[in-house]
């Protein structure tokens, strides 16, 4: 008899009208792929509040098993890279999107799309970091490719308290670099000096329309908002440096001009973590392991249980998780 399980299943109907259910699947109902995972621990990100929601085209494929983000125990394997106990790990790849993802006690996935679980982190720490983790540690990789170093001067993290700028943070303090974080809630400004913040800005300092080129406040800069704010980050980076962009949470439009890159010689670096070869998805997580302090991952995270998920999902993109959100599959 087929094994059965809990999943958040998204549909919509004729009129394209979405709804989100909690609903019984089995091993039969899954898609297809060489490698069957029990799922142990799986995270919310904004990217999984949007599908969701239904605040952004997130879904492609309909119906729809959303969370991008899983750590689990090799069930069943047609691949000669995993065998069955094994623990893996998956970020992106369109799981959750155009393939069922992670909010579900099984998924059958490709092998091409998982790692193993590296060696220091559980599942759960795992999802502490989770994609906005991995993401941050992919632009300080990228920072540092470019030559950014902490003698070189500040670094400025936008959107510091969700949860790419908490890590991004946490990573570039613990680095030795002068952290400026700008969030646009004022509360966390003790919870991102935690982390190691040396400096807290408003987030309107940046996200309003402003100048092609303002003072040179920073050598380098994490964002994760787009729009204007990365506009303005850009326009105040210094001469030679490099912004690492991942994110649009004010908005995917830049509204910025040839300025600073043409004048202050100023990089703009382009981060996916979605479709990530391979070795860098790897490297990644082995700095994670070497460069955040795991025990800062209390003061990241919350954990939530299965049921909380959908409730959850409408806080992130209203604005009102802190840092990262594990889910215990078997909490």
């Amino acid at each position: 008899m087929a094994q059965t399980f809990q999943a958040i299943l998204i549909s919509r109907d004729e009129d394209k009208k979405q709804s989100v259910d909690i609903v019984e699947l089995s091993e039969k109902d899954l898609m297809e792929g060489d490698v069957t995972v029990r799922v142990d621990a799986t995270t919310v990100n904004y990217k999984d509040g949007l599908a969701i929601t239904g605040r952004s085209p997130v879904v492609r494929h309909w119906p729809m098993v959303p969370g991008v983000d899983l750590a689990g125990t090799v069930i069943q394997s047609d691949s000669a890279e995993f065998s069955v106990g094994d623990q893996v790990l998956l970020n992106g790849f369109g799981v959750g999107e155009v393939h069922w993802g992670a909010y579900a006690g099984l998924a059958r996935l490709n092998s091409d799309w998982l790692i193993p679980l590296p060696e220091g982190l559980d599942a759960r720490q795992a999802m502490g970091v989770g994609t906005a983790g991995y993401t941050a540690m992919l632009c300080v990789i990228a920072l540092e490719r470019h030559g950014v170093t902490p003698d070189a001067g500040s670094v400025v993290v936008t959107g510091a308290a969700g949860g790419v700028g908490s890590v991004a943070v946490a990573i570039l303090a613990k680095l030795g670099f002068h952290v400026i974080a700008s969030t646009g809630r004022p509360s966390e400004a003790e919870f991102l000096t935690g982390l190691g913040a040396a400096e807290i800005i408003d987030r309107t300092e940046l996200s309003e329309p402003g100048r092609p080129l303002g003072k040179e406040r920073w050598s380098a800069g994490v964002d994760a908002v787009g729009s204007h704010t990365l506009a303005n980050v850009l326009a105040q980076t210094q001469y030679g440096g490099a912004v690492a962009a991942c994110g649009l949470a004010q908005g995917f439009d830049l509204p910025t001009t040839v300025m600073p890159f043409i004048l202050r010689g100023v990089s703009l670096l382009g981060i996916d973590s979605v479709m990530a070869r391979k070795s860098a998805r790897v490297e990644a997580w082995q700095r994670i392991v070497r460069d955040l302090e795991i025990g800062k991952l209390d003061s990241i995270t919350a954990t939530i249980g299965f049921a909380d998920i959908i409730d959850t999902a409408h806080a992130i993109v209203d604005g009102k998780v802190r840092g990262r959100v594990i889910v215990d599959m078997h909490g």
